[in-house]
């Protein structure tokens, strides 16, 4: 765990060396009041099993620094991990939250894996976020932007002076996310950024990835004026034409994250997992032939 200094509060960082995800505990300094965004329910794909291994460190994380944690945090239903959301809520009496467009990528997924009774209305979350929104962590102020592009309930949740952007924006040497995903695209996540690059200056831009490129040590910090100056798909005096080829060309060379079929249909239930069957066993379904098809 990495804790930054914000104007204000302590933003703890847990990185996922197995999905690459970083994981942040907000903290008001004030009132040690905490939101946790976008915590990793750990999945192994060979076993079918899931395990509490990443919240569980946030949880020792909570308790050793006597957090009282008012909300769970999802930026988007997410490709690559399944969401810890509700496990921490349970835990700790903490509120769900995700953006209000949730509800499109339910209806979407829905009809991808033949779930006609899932509810597409966002209720498996406490609270859903439009833009602009305001809310608070303890005595800090925060604000919802959209954010869509990488999907279409991306958000962005902006504490003081910081933002956490994930897979909108990734660290400077590393770009962008990808926008190809059903729902994701490109002139729209050219947009979102924009807007995230209007931020003053000085604000820390935190992301959701990191992999380490080319061995350096992983980092998922940034500020805005970092960003601008170095980002290498959206810095100044990069356009969106430009973007959209070089976003567009390299999306079309990228597989399927490992775990996208199995983690979205757990993430638009809000992170729940399926009901067991009558056998007692729950079970995750795979669209067969619906992506990576010859054309």
């Amino acid at each position: 765990m990495i804790e930054y200094r914000q104007e204000g509060m302590t933003v703890a960082s847990l990185h996922d060396e197995r999905t690459g995800s970083f994981q942040y505990v907000v903290v008001d300094d004030a009132t040690k009041v905490a939101a946790i965004i976008d915590p990793v329910l750990d999945y192994d794909p060979r076993a079918g099993a899931t395990s509490t291994r990443n919240a569980d460190l946030i949880l020792d994380y909570v308790r050793a620094n006597g957090l009282t944690v008012e909300w769970l945090l999802d930026t988007h239903p997410h490709a690559d991990h399944f969401s810890a959301a509700p496990y921490l809520a349970g835990k700790t009496g903490g509120k769900t939250a995700i953006g209000e467009k949730v509800v499109e990528v339910q209806k979407l997924w829905q009809d991808i894996y033949c779930l006609p009774d899932l509810p597409v209305d966002g209720s498996q979350w406490d609270r859903l976020f439009a833009h602009g929104e305001t809310f608070r962590i303890g005595s800090l102020d925060a604000r919802v932007m959209l954010s869509p592009g990488h999907t279409l309930a991306s958000i962005t949740y902006v504490v003081g002076d910081a933002a956490f952007v994930h897979d909108t924006l990734m660290v400077p040497d590393s770009g962008t996310s990808r926008a190809d995903f059903p729902g994701g695209d490109a002139h729209a996540l050219w947009r979102s950024i924009r807007a995230i690059l209007d931020l003053a200056p000085a604000t820390a831009t935190y992301v959701g990835h990191d992999y380490g490129k080319d061995g350096r040590e992983v980092n998922g910090r940034a500020t805005v004026a970092e960003q601008r100056r170095d980002n290498i798909h959206v810095h100044d005096g990069i356009d969106e034409a430009e973007f959209v080829a070089t976003r567009e060309k390299r999306d079309a060379t990228l597989p399927l994250p490992d775990l996208m079929l199995a983690a979205l249909q757990v993430n638009i239930r809000g992170g729940q997992l399926p009901d067991a069957e009558p056998c007692g066993t729950a079970f995750l379904k795979v669209p067969l032939n619906r992506f990576g098809q010859d054309e």
